[in-house]
């Protein structure tokens, strides 16, 4: 991860020495550029023989002016190309599936089948600005706004629990409405704690990876970093958002993890969140009714407790390996409850059946494959970190969604990324995927 590190000293092995007292400019090459301005040496070889053989050309940069001893090289270019193709694919396959799953449900409810889908054409024309803008930016602008996003999102959630313009479904109050705009901070949530958390480790490296000293290096590599993630937790999961307080939680470890934490308090912050949520599912109504429908279905097979995931089941059991065809599923008529949201990995398979259903994982697979690459050739921690946390964030909802359609945990009500339909959700995914394809066009290595 100490990439700003690993530069300067290949620069150092190369007969330069960095001088005491002179901080870093950090140059940005054009990846075409720099084979006429810096003759075209790699910034970081593969091994010590690489790092023998081009150190005649990384002198002559020096020699020339070009370049300093204490400098480090960003090299930019395009996008990661597999990357976005990926995105575009899970987009593309979500939105005809959005469409398949709720043309009844629209008809029915709102007297337009298209109801949903133009809807969702028109958040993705929203997401895909935003996603067109980050990916311009430079990503270091990211981190000096960082605090700031992460306090904007406290407040949010706050407002949420304290203020009239939060709003309620069910047993939750998760959402804000401010006129004709409803959205859940939860989301926005999730990317700033990602930010604040990469920010926080990657601005103390040091006392983080000092392992000689236990206390500092636990107190920087994981109690602070942790404080955001508990912080966060604990407003979302008072709005009784449990699935959510879950995938906030699982994405601070992930991050934290990446950072270099010892992995000791690991051991003991598993343990402790045992010690929180297992409570929290016993003697909290909300949580043990959940629970509770999950291991015994049959006690409320004809409630509406249990209706959607037993027809989802059907639906997962009823499509075989290629499926009933695409848009000729029938538990989509009104039986799965708002099948385009989180069920509608149980109309993929009713409709695709396992091929259908093994090519969304698939595409998934890539997707973290890909989002891992692109961490490991990220210019510096707090980049790299960044992607690992918004790649996580993905994987883990992915994970658990498709485990609650099949019944393997309660149903927390957790949303499929690309597929279910939504606004808030789907326009801070693609924000997201405008970040990671932004810091993919920054390396120290030549593609």
């Amino acid at each position: 991860m100490r990439r700003d590190m690993d530069t300067q000293r290949h620069i150092n092995k190369q007969g330069q020495h960095r001088t005491p007292g002179v901080a870093p400019r950090r140059i940005i090459a054009n990846r075409g550029e720099e084979a006429k301005k810096f003759n075209s040496a790699p910034v970081k070889p593969a091994n010590h023989a690489a790092a023998a053989n081009n150190a005649p050309a990384a002198q002559n940069r020096v020699s020339a002016g070009l370049i300093k001893p204490e400098d480090i090289i960003r090299i930019r270019g395009g996008v990661d190309r597999p990357m976005l193709l990926i995105i575009i694919l899970l987009i593309s396959f979500g939105t005809v599936m959005v469409f398949s799953s709720s043309f009844p449900f629209a008809l029915s409810k709102y007297g337009d089948s298209y109801y949903f889908i133009k809807k969702q054409l028109l958040f993705i024309a929203v997401g895909s600005i935003g996603m067109m803008a980050a990916i311009m930016f430079d990503y270091r602008w990211i981190k000096k706004v960082t605090t700031y996003v992460y306090v904007a999102a406290l407040i949010l959630l706050v407002a949420v629990l304290v203020t009239s313009m939060g709003s309620s479904s069910g047993e939750a109050k998760r959402w804000i409405e401010f006129g004709s705009i409803r959205f859940q901070p939860s989301e926005f949530m999730k990317l700033a704690l990602v930010l604040m958390i990469a920010k926080y480790m990657s601005n103390h490296t040091d006392e983080i990876t000092d392992y000689s000293n236990f206390w500092r290096s636990s107190w920087h590599g994981f109690f602070v970093p942790f404080g955001f993630t508990a912080l966060a937790c604990l407003l979302v999961g008072l709005e009784k958002h449990f699935s959510g307080t879950i995938i906030m939680f699982l994405i601070g470890m992930v991050v934290i993890f990446a950072g270099g934490s010892r992995k000791f308090w690991f051991l003991i912050g598993g343990g402790g969140a045992a010690a929180v949520i297992v409570p929290a599912m016993l003697f909290i109504d909300y949580a043990k009714l959940r629970i509770d429908t999950w291991l015994h279905p049959e006690n409320y097979a004809t409630d509406n407790e249990i209706w959607q995931t037993l027809q989802g089941l059907y639906a997962v059991g009823s499509g075989g390996w290629f499926g009933v065809g695409l848009g000729y599923s029938r538990q989509k008529h009104m039986f799965v409850s708002q099948p385009q949201n989180d069920f509608i990995f149980s109309i993929i398979c009713e409709e695709l059946g396992f091929v259908g259903a093994l090519a969304v994982i698939v595409l998934f697979t890539m997707f973290v494959w890909r989002g891992v690459v692109i961490a490991l050739k990220a210019p510096d921690t707090f980049s790299s970190l960044v992607v690992i946390g918004i790649i996580s964030q993905v994987a883990i909802q992915a994970i658990l969604n498709m485990m609650v359609v099949t019944n393997i945990i309660p149903n927390t009500g957790i949303s499929l990324p690309f597929f279910s339909y939504g606004g808030t959700s789907l326009a801070m995914l693609m924000g997201e995927m405008g970040i990671v394809l932004c810091i993919s066009r920054y390396s120290y290595q030549e593609k």
